[in-house]
């Protein structure tokens, strides 16, 4: 049953609802999941202690402030369909835009197209469908025909797999639920989103501008499911956002509600394992002593964190040698640069060079080479935020999709040379002379993701969302009696609208379990916490 269906089970149990009162839960990891989980459990009465190894909240999507006044977005660096965020603010009495504000961006984005000499053609992604269409037409007259008729049946592909991400996928028997059946027409499991989208754009810029974005997943457009032509189609119907002081701010204004709430927080405090009694989870290690309490939330890269602190007797489905063999996403090249001075005029937001060879560059990502002619993905924060650096100065983030740490790189030797590359295929995009003018730099590299974030391989974009390791067939949101899982390595999937969805399920199947009746949606709690009268968990 989906979000919106379970509105009335709970609310006909008052009973269920004061059950939670005194309940304790251990929530492991202040990521974008964790704080969401926290928020939604808090709203229902539940005493929550909140545990993060950092020293500040928000996991990867955090904005960190560098020497010389620069700030740079970890990892996320736009906000997309923050309606399923707002709803949760709104379930605890809430509105978003009191506590964030969030720029919608027009254009979205510049694609770049290289060819043999340069760049080729360029689209400027805009919502507006007439202007899209201008921008398609300038480079495929035919295919700009075909858009309308691409959104219509993506609006109703989202519109049909919606109840399906929002269920949760803890029995098999899921696979066969009502959403699920009425989704399978819309599945088409033999195609890619670029064999899908071949049935609307002959050309194949045309295609990569409606498909780069399986990138948010760490997956080839040629080998991705074909359900995921959806996400180009929500960032044109829904639009693409820009959190003002970059989205760590997002991750702090939720964790400003949920202190406000009675989440406790405790920030520099690393969880070093979950305890057991018998086949329940019964609270974690923290500093060598045990944090009792009656249900565990776990907020982490899956495969990086599950090894670490659940045993392996208590994950019959992913035992070590499972997540060995577990596709994994693409990593990352980061390089974010303090620029004194500023940038070209024509460099907007959000910039994306796409390869003159883009096929073979995914194939070289996802094969293990190291790719010598790379796509790239540019933020220029300072655009639309004028404080993200000192006046007279440019935060510039850049992003290289490359192979995971499966590859066998040798990123100690090639990194140097790397980053040289790197900064000659920003020439591309008009950044001719930066070298000279970098007054602050830092590099990521796979290694880095792995050492730094517990990154299992350096998988930027968790497990791989191929129909192997989708709905039941991911790691569950219930992962066993009283331990619940949220994130981008469970079910539904990375990116954070996605991971906000995830922590919905987790929630409510938390609650459910914990009040002993089934769980409304969670926006219709009453208004009134008794947080205020809860007292010690047992």
């Amino acid at each position: 049953m989906g979000f919106e269906g379970e509105r009335t089970a709970l609310l006909q149990s008052r009973d269920g609802l004061r059950s939670l009162s005194g309940r304790r839960v251990a929530v492991v990891g202040a990521g974008p999941g964790g704080l969401a989980t926290a928020l939604l459990l808090a709203k229902a009465g539940i005493h929550v202690t909140l545990f993060e190894r950092d020293p500040a909240v928000g996991g990867r999507t955090k904005t960190v402030e560098a020497p010389g006044g620069y700030r740079f977005d970890i990892g996320p660096t736009f906000f997309l369909y923050p309606q399923i965020l707002a709803d949760i603010f709104e379930s605890c009495g809430e509105r978003l835009e009191d506590h964030v504000a969030l720029k919608r961006l027009d254009p979205m984005y510049h694609l770049l197209f290289e060819g043999e000499d340069g760049v080729a053609a360029e689209i400027r992604a805009t919502g507006d469908e007439d202007r899209l269409r201008a921008e398609i037409a300038r480079i495929a007259p035919e295919d700009a025909k075909n858009l309308h008729a691409f959104f219509t049946e993506n609006r109703t592909k989202l519109h049909t797999f919606k109840p399906v991400l929002e269920q949760s996928f803890d029995r098999f028997f899921s696979m066969m639920s009502p959403a699920m059946l009425a989704a399978l027409p819309h599945l088409h499991p033999s195609r890619s989103v670029d064999k899908d989208l071949k049935r609307y754009f002959a050309d194949p810029r045309v295609r990569l501008a409606f498909s780069f974005q399986t990138k948010y997943l760490g997956m080839s457009p040629f080998r991705c499911p074909s359900l995921f032509t959806i996400l180009s189609f929500l960032e044109y119907e829904h639009g693409v956002y820009h959190p003002v002081g970059g989205c760590g701010a997002v991750s702090e204004a939720m964790a400003g509600l949920a202190r406000r709430m009675g989440v406790d927080i405790r920030l520099d405090t690393k969880v070093e394992r979950v305890v057991y009694e018998g086949r329940r989870a019964s609270g974690v290690v923290v500093n060598g002593e045990t944090f009792n309490a009656d249900a565990v939330v776990l907020n982490g890269d899956f495969a990086g964190t599950i090894r670490d602190l659940v045993p392996e007797t208590h994950r019959p489905r992913w035992r070590d040698r499972k997540v060995d063999k577990a596709r994994l996403s693409c990593s990352t090249f980061m390089m974010y640069l303090g620029i004194e001075g500023k940038l070209p005029d024509g460099l907007g937001h959000h910039s994306i060079l796409l390869s003159k060879d883009y096929e073979r560059n995914i194939a070289e990502i996802t094969g293990g080479t190291l790719p010598m002619t790379p796509s790239l993905y540019v933020q220029h924060a300072g655009f639309t935020d004028g404080g993200m650096a000192p006046p007279g100065h440019t935060a510039l983030y850049v992003l290289v999709p490359v192979p995971n740490l499966k590859s066998g790189i040798d990123w100690e030797s090639v990194r140097p040379a790397y980053r040289r590359l790197v900064l000659e295929r920003l020439k591309l995009l008009g950044i001719t002379d930066i070298e000279s003018r970098i007054r602050y730099e830092r590099v990521l590299d796979p290694r880095d993701w792995r050492d730094e974030f517990t990154v299992h391989e350096g998988a930027t974009f968790n497990l791989a969302h191929d129909l192997g390791q989708m709905l039941w067939f991911r790691p569950h949101n219930r992962f066993g009696p009283g331990l619940y899982l949220v994130g981008g390595g469970t079910h539904p999937g990375s990116g954070l609208p996605v991971i906000y969805e995830g922590a919905r399920i987790s929630a409510r199947l938390l609650i459910q379990d914990l009040a002993g009746a089934k769980a409304p949606a969670l926006k219709e709690l009453p208004a009134t916490s008794p947080l205020a009268t809860q007292g010690e968990a047992r």
